[in-house]
């Protein structure tokens, strides 16, 4: 047996820190969002677990999240047989826009079908323990997470086909940003109170000019001055508006018109440390063809 799935990548709507969780966590509300952007996953019986990738830099041994979603599957599930997996890499790593949570997710999926194993709950726990986007990409489309973003709540899907997602040559570390914040602990109540805020302000957004808020932004476009440089110059070029995807280095626009964001490509081709990626978003209902879910 053998087949590939894509693994989409995810930018945030909306990024929202609410307090300091007595884990040493935060509680966040988010708005994720998958887009057309996406790795290559390959699947294939073998007689052991193995994982190979196009790009050197990406690690294949128990590090990579591929690998650590193949053992804890095989693990619950006392599979006996192995798995032959390959992946090709485009999504940027790391980059904010869930790289390596999608792989995680994605591997879950196909080496359930691999393996013909019934995993119609188990799935969302081993996500979970996985990292705080995987559960995300178990469902795909238009989706708010709050927890540590591990909580999952499908919404209307956004209809954005005209995103540009620019990438700049620098590594951001998750967990430097997050450890540097200085968010108060909050009693449940005063939570509830500032995510159903949150919602309403999710809710009133114009579809049009969709209010995208970061509070990650301010700490990050602080220590790395070229990721605010990045915003601003998608701003600059006709964006109707542009935000940091997760805690970076990635920001991406959206565009009005497929004209206007093929002129800004262009604009951006002197920047030689910028990748950038025309993409557009990915409803639930295609994120679940795609993954023949």
């Amino acid at each position: 047996m053998k087949f590939e799935l894509p693994s989409f990548a995810k930018i945030n709507r909306m990024l929202r820190v609410i307090s300091k969780r007595a884990d040493g966590y935060h509680e966040l509300f988010t708005v994720f969002q998958t887009v057309s952007l996406h790795d290559t996953i390959r699947f294939e019986d073998g007689p052991g677990l193995t994982l190979t990738c196009d790009d050197p830099s990406i690690p294949v041994d128990a590090h990579n999240l591929i690998m650590k979603a193949a053992i804890l599957l095989s693990s619950q599930f006392a599979v006996g047989a192995g798995a032959s997996i390959h992946l090709t890499k485009r999504i940027p790593s790391p980059g904010g826009l869930g790289g390596g949570s999608s792989n995680a997710a994605v591997a879950l999926i196909g080496l359930s079908r691999l393996w013909d194993l019934d995993t119609s709950i188990d799935l969302f726990s081993i996500a979970e323990e996985l990292g705080s986007d995987v559960p995300f990409f178990l469902f795909g489309g238009t989706a708010v997470g709050t927890g540590r973003g591990e909580v999952i709540e499908p919404v209307s899907d956004m209809d954005c086909q005209n995103l540009l997602i620019v990438t700049p040559d620098i590594e951001v570390s998750t967990a430097d940003v997050f450890g540097g914040l200085t968010v108060p602990t909050l009693t449940n109540r005063a939570v509830e109170n500032i995510l159903s805020v949150c919602r309403r302000e999710m809710r009133s957004a114009d579809p049009a000019s969709p209010a995208l808020i970061n509070d990650l932004e301010t700490g990050v476009f602080a220590a790395y001055p070229e990721i605010r440089r990045v915003k601003e110059a998608l701003l600059e070029l006709g964006a109707v508006n542009a935000a940091m995807s997760g805690s970076g280095a990635s920001v991406f626009g959206i565009f009005d018109k497929q004209e206007t964001r093929q002129a800004a490509m262009k604009a951006l081709d002197r920047e030689s440390t910028w990748r950038k990626f025309a993409v557009s978003a990915i409803s639930c209902s295609e994120y679940r063809e795609a993954l023949q879910m």
